[in-house]
């Protein structure tokens, strides 16, 4: 792995890891009326799709279990639609792909 991939895949991590720490304990509920939890959640993930399109296609293509062209579609509705966003979408992100996301990135750098 090359140094500018590695130093692009940990600042994924650290969106994510951050959208995780601001959504906390909440409920789908409570984070639904929370517009500045919404807004950072919303924002890191933007910033993840974005990191994503930065990377070679080499890379992406060796590391295909990772649904890399998810991530960059996640960041276009967010930058293109975002009050088209479907929260339900947003919390399933937060609650079930990121960890995923971590995860793989963390077996990535072992």
């Amino acid at each position: 792995m090359k140094e500018y991939e590695m130093i692009i895949l940990n600042k994924i991590k650290v969106y994510a890891e951050q959208a995780i720490q601001f959504k906390g304990d909440m409920t789908f509920k409570e984070f639904s009326n929370d517009p500045k939890t919404i807004s950072a959640c919303v924002f890191n993930l933007g910033q993840i799709g974005e990191m994503v399109t930065r990377m070679d296609s080499e890379f992406l293509q060796a590391n295909a279990h990772i649904p890399w062209r998810k991530i960059r579609g996640m960041r276009n509705r967010i930058i293109h639609d975002y009050e088209g966003i479907q929260l339900n979408i947003v919390w399933d992100v937060l609650v079930d792909f990121l960890p995923e996301l971590i995860k793989n990135i963390n077996e990535l750098f072992t």
